[in-house]
């Protein structure tokens, strides 16, 4: 089951799953957990974490948000997300 997972995954971009994961973010009513995916590399063109999709300053405020403008960064990413897909 792990090779059909991984090879789904191989064929979804990182921004889909950025996406796909915001979504079950926002319906948990937990903490809002970090977009982070361990891929920390500015673009060049669009100033943004090409693992994440959040601006250095979102990066660095991070840990110091409450959960409601974490949400807000989330919503971004999505956005961000959608553009950079076409969708």
């Amino acid at each position: 089951m792990w090779r059909r997972t991984w090879a789904l995954d191989a064929i979804m971009s990182a921004t889909e799953i950025i996406a796909n994961y915001a979504c079950s973010t926002w319906a948990s009513g937990q903490n809002v957990p970090s977009p982070c995916v361990d891929v920390c590399q500015m673009s060049a063109t669009g100033g943004l974490c090409v693992g994440c999709l959040r601006t250095l300053d979102e990066i660095a405020a991070w840990s110091g948000m409450g959960n409601e403008e974490k949400r807000v960064v989330w919503e971004l990413i999505v956005r961000r997300a959608e553009l950079e897909s076409g969708a």
